[in-house]
């Protein structure tokens, strides 16, 4: 915040955008795939095309909208799992009804999705900021030896 905010009587506010929190509801599981690796990330987003819209490219772009917001917060939550969580990394798809989950898993257990504050927006680091955006829910969880971030996106809007 700078000095002119504070004459102003502008004060800074802290959103915690990731929560500990698991879904609201039970996913019936699709499929789920470890990787070890970024280059696996191009074929993770083709078989989520190929799920969900049953092609491993965008036919439809007016159509698929929601399935594309889905696929970069799959991008963003598996590629930080591989930087900066622990093998194994595991990413599961998941429906109810309209609605698709997407989860990654890593080993890394004690740290906790922590979208990036005060840095240079050339330097990255605000994939997290982006998942919150296009998710209707997001959150993480921990169980034994693993932490799970997850995004649920509305396939019917």
């Amino acid at each position: 915040m700078t000095a002119g905010e504070q004459s102003r009587g502008w004060k800074a506010v802290t959103v915690t955008l990731w929560q500990r929190a698991r879904p609201l509801h039970a996913f019936g599981e699709i499929w789920c795939q470890e990787l070890t690796d970024l280059r696996q990330l191009a074929g993770l987003r083709a078989r989520l095309r190929t799920s969900m819209t049953g092609s491993p490219v965008v036919e439809r772009p007016e159509r698929d909208h929601w399935s594309e917001r889905l696929v970069l917060i799959a991008d963003e939550l598996t590629s930080n799992a591989l930087r900066h969580g622990g093998a194994p990394v595991a990413a599961v798809l998941g429906r109810r009804g309209d609605d698709w989950l997407i989860a990654v898993r890593d080993a890394a257990a004690s740290v906790a999705p922590t979208p990036a504050q005060g840095r240079d927006p050339g330097l990255g680091g605000f994939g997290l900021y982006l998942v919150a955006d296009l998710s209707s829910s997001h959150g993480w969880y921990v169980e034994p030896g693993t932490k799970t971030a997850w995004a649920v996106v509305d396939g019917s809007s």
